[in-house]
């Protein structure tokens, strides 16, 4: 059976160093491929930012492996717009910057953060404006060849995409060909969701997997979560996509789980 492909989520590890010092370090510890949260202040960052971070990403040889699109004041709770009215404009600047940092990358997994229940707004209205905005995004990243993630988020009582088939109804609703499950297995687990027969049930729409042990998400083999078994499961199944590390972890080495017989 084929060795899963790992990833690693530089917005959440390795956090403490520079970003170029970030990557060297990623790549130093054996992995080929990075992942990041939307690493702009704003939807709309200047040339020479956006080519600050393309220039690092690729003097660093490693594959962009995934790109969230601009998701809000995440700090402040918010966990994207892609639902909410009024910040249209914002996510498709964010599609047009992620367009170009995909093809000056080759990076084509982009992850739309559906965005919290807002007080007082229709909660119908929200979800037709998701539909809107999810289908304009999936058209402006098709040029590239991309595919546009919608992913279920825990801790958040106001996010309303909590499990797999959440997601997946979302997406039918678009109809849009290049849109895909993201698994994240701890939110899921989280959740309450059962992790093997989503992965079971959706196996042809899962599009991109990120991994944390829970509780606590920290690395593979720190919490009780099956994770060997789920990975094992998704490549006989024939996933031969990135898997993400998206956990946290203040260890100097935060990949020391991957010795033989470290983690389940």
């Amino acid at each position: 059976m084929p060795e899963p492909r790992f990833a690693v989520n530089c917005s959440i590890l390795l956090t403490r160093l520079p970003l170029r010092e970030r990557l060297d370090a990623v790549r130093a510890a054996g992995f080929e491929a990075a992942e990041f949260w939307w690493p702009f202040a704003t939807a709309t960052p200047g040339d020479a930012e956006v080519e600050a971070f393309v220039d690092a990403v690729r003097a660093s040889g490693l594959r962009l492996a995934g790109l969230n699109l601009f998701a809000g004041d995440l700090p402040a709770g918010e966990r994207g717009v892609v639902s909410w009215p009024g910040r249209e404009d914002e996510l498709l600047a964010s599609v047009r910057v992620a367009a170009y940092v995909g093809a000056e990358l080759g990076c084509r997994h982009f992850n739309a953060l559906y965005g919290n229940r807002l007080p007082g707004r229709d909660p119908a209205e929200q979800d037709a404006v998701a539909v809107e905005a999810l289908a304009a995004a999936a058209d402006g990243l098709a040029g590239i060849g991309a595919t546009v993630l919608l992913e279920p988020v825990s801790g958040i009582d106001a996010y309303p995409l909590r499990t797999a088939a959440q997601v997946v109804a979302v997406a039918d609703r678009v109809g849009a060909t290049n849109l895909g499950l993201l698994l994240d297995v701890y939110h899921l687990a989280v959740n309450g969701d059962d992790v093997a027969a989503a992965i079971e049930l959706y196996r042809d729409r899962i599009a991109h997997v990120q991994l944390a042990d829970a509780p606590g998400r920290g690395a593979p083999g720190t919490g009780t979560l099956p994770l060997r078994a789920w990975i094992d499961d998704l490549v006989a199944g024939g996933y031969d996509g990135w898997m993400a590390l998206e956990h946290v972890s203040d260890d100097a080495d935060p990949f020391a789980w991957r010795k033989e017989g470290s983690w389940r």
